[in-house]
């Protein structure tokens, strides 16, 4: 069907908006996703909504190489679950698509109680990395430990690939357990980790034809450009403004899509 320049603008608009949570708050899928089933499917929305948002996700990660390389070991460690989950995740989307399409009200309830645990996480996140004050190159954990973390990271890389809204929290609290850094490096892995995680993604949805590139460069372009304005803002603004604003949109698209669904 065709689609004109308004459709066209609600798209970009919410792109942008996207880019601004990613960078306060994260959260962006939320409102990308939504806008996108309203002109495609809901697998070829997530798609596209997923290559969109990637290149601000690859940006966030470049602006952490300092930290990035501080900790180089756990994350190359971490490179395999992320890319292998990222890659299983898309591919259960173009396997079932109907299925997508039915766990589409509860994945955006699940996302919106990821960020409704947010805060709590963080602060006890932020609190055991200032008590710890834990090097990555002066400690390293126990193989059990790291087996566990592995596998929770391919666990939440899989669940990332499928629809991938609230990855990083769940990221974090692992890498809490870890004692892997300040906040800062933790920040850094979970924003290169869910880079990487997207990435595998894109390429399972490009192979399966789940994108529409009528979309994605002009979405990209926005979502960018709102990323680096969520920057600036993010140094001004406190998260949580942002954090509410996201959990009660996500708990109206999940209320709208069950309503949707079963009524």
């Amino acid at each position: 069907m065709p689609i004109d320049f308004w459709t066209y603008s609600f798209l970009c608009g919410s792109a942008f908006l996207a880019g601004i949570m990613n960078a306060v708050a994260g959260g962006g899928t939320l409102l990308t996703f939504p806008a996108l089933t309203g002109v495609l499917s809901a697998a070829m929305a997530n798609g596209t909504s997923t290559v969109a948002l990637l290149p601000g996700s690859c940006a966030g990660a470049l602006g952490y190489r300092k930290e990035l390389w501080e900790c180089r070991r756990f994350v190359l460690r971490m490179c395999a679950p992320s890319l292998a989950g990222g890659f299983l995740g898309a591919w259960l989307v173009g396997e079932n698509q109907d299925a997508f399409a039915t766990l589409v009200p509860w994945l955006i309830l699940t996302a919106a109680l990821l960020f409704v645990a947010q805060a709590p996480l963080s602060k006890w996140v932020k609190s055991r990395a200032a008590r710890d004050g834990v090097q990555p190159e002066h400690h390293e954990p126990g193989r059990l430990t790291q087996a566990l973390v592995i596998g929770f990271q391919f666990l939440v890389a899989t669940y990332g690939g499928y629809f991938g809204a609230g990855i990083g929290i769940l990221m974090l609290s692992a890498l809490g357990f870890m004692g892997v850094g300040d906040i800062h490096r933790m920040n850094a892995v979970k924003t290169c980790l869910a880079a990487l995680i997207n990435a595998a993604s894109v390429v399972v949805f490009v192979r399966d034809g789940l994108v529409d590139w009528n979309f994605v460069l002009v979405m990209a372009a926005a979502a960018t450009a709102g990323g680096y304005i969520g920057a600036r803002v993010a140094r001004r603004l406190p998260a949580s403004y942002v954090r509410y604003a996201v959990i009660a949109i996500g708990f109206g698209l999940s209320a709208f899509y069950f309503v949707k669904k079963y009524v």
